[in-house]
C-alpha cells in the first residue's frame, strides 16, 4: 500500500480490503463487535495524533507534506474518514465506487447501533451525502435489496438527524417489497414505526410531494384531527 492510499481506485480498492475488520461494528455477536469497536477507537487515535504532528509549528514543506498524507492514511483507516478520499464518483455513480460497501456499512452500523455510532464515528453530513447519493445512483439488485434494508432500519427506530432522507431512498426502490415491510411496520408496537411507515407510504403514493417539514406538520396535524387514525401515547417525534 502506498502512502498516498485513498486517492484512485486501486487505493480505494485497498482501503475496502484493509477494513474488512469493520464488518464486525455491526456484528450480533457482542464480542466481535467489542473487538471491531476497539479497533476503530485504536484507528480513530492515532488519526487524532496525526492530526496533532500535523499542526506542531511551522515545518519545512517537504515535512509537512509527508505529515499530509500520513494523516489521510491514518483517517482513512476509521469512519467517517474512510468516506473522505477522492470520490471519483463524483464524475459518474456512487454505485460504481469501490469503497461502496463501507458507505454501506456506514449507514448500518447508525442504524443498528446508533448510540455506539454516535459515540465513536459521528458525522450528519457525510450521512445526508452519502444518503442523497445512494437515491440518485442506478440499483442493481443487490444494492436495491441493501437499500430496502436501511429504509426499514430507519423507520422503524426513534427518528435520528437526518433520517429525513430516507425518503428519497424510498422512491428510489419503491416496489412490493419496500411498502410490504413498510405496512408490517404499520402493525407494529412502535408508535413511532407506525407514524413514519404511515408518513413513508402517503409520499410514496404522491411522488409529486416534496418530503419538507412543512408538508411533514401538514400531514400529521391532519393525522392527529378527529376520524383519522392515531399513534398510541405520546405523540413520537418525527421528521423536524
Amino acid at each position: 500500500m502506498t502512502e498516498e492510499a485513498g486517492e484512485g481506485d486501486e487505493d480505494d480498492r485497498a482501503w475496502a480490503e484493509v477494513l474488512t475488520w469493520a464488518r464486525g461494528l455491526i456484528s450480533p455477536d457482542p464480542a466481535e463487535r467489542a473487538a471491531a469497536l476497539e479497533r476503530h477507537a485504536v484507528a480513530r487515535r492515532e488519526a487524532e495524533a496525526a492530526f496533532e504532528r500535523l499542526h506542531e509549528g511551522r515545518c519545512p514543506r517537504l515535512l509537512f507534506d509527508a505529515r499530509m498524507r500520513a494523516y489521510r492514511a491514518a483517517g482513512a483507516r476509521c469512519f467517517p474518514g474512510a468516506l473522505w478520499g477522492r470520490r471519483d464518483y463524483a464524475r459518474g455513480e456512487i454505485s460504481a465506487w469501490p469503497r461502496l460497501p463501507l458507505a454501506l456499512l456506514f449507514l448500518e452500523w447508525e442504524a443498528r447501533c446508533p448510540q455506539e455510532w454516535t459515540e465513536h464515528a459521528k458525522h450528519w453530513g457525510t450521512k445526508q451525502v452519502l444518503i442523497r447519493e445512494l437515491a440518485a445512483t442506478r440499483h442493481d439488485q443487490a444494492l436495491r435489496g441493501q437499500l430496502v434494508d436501511l429504509v426499514e432500519l430507519a423507520v422503524r427506530r426513534t427518528y435520528r438527524c437526518k433520517d429525513r432522507e430516507y425518503v428519497r431512498v424510498a422512491r428510489a426502490v419503491d416496489g412490493d417489497e419496500l411498502r410490504d415491510r413498510l405496512r408490517a411496520a404499520q402493525r407494529s408496537e412502535s408508535a413511532a414505526a407506525q407514524l413514519h411507515a404511515s408518513y413513508v407510504l402517503w409520499l410514496l403514493d404522491r411522488p409529486e410531494v416534496p418530503n419538507t417539514r412543512h408538508v411533514w406538520r401538514t400531514w400529521l396535524a391532519d393525522m392527529s384531527a378527529p376520524g383519522q387514525r392515531r399513534t398510541q401515547g405520546r405523540r413520537p417525534r418525527g421528521f423536524d
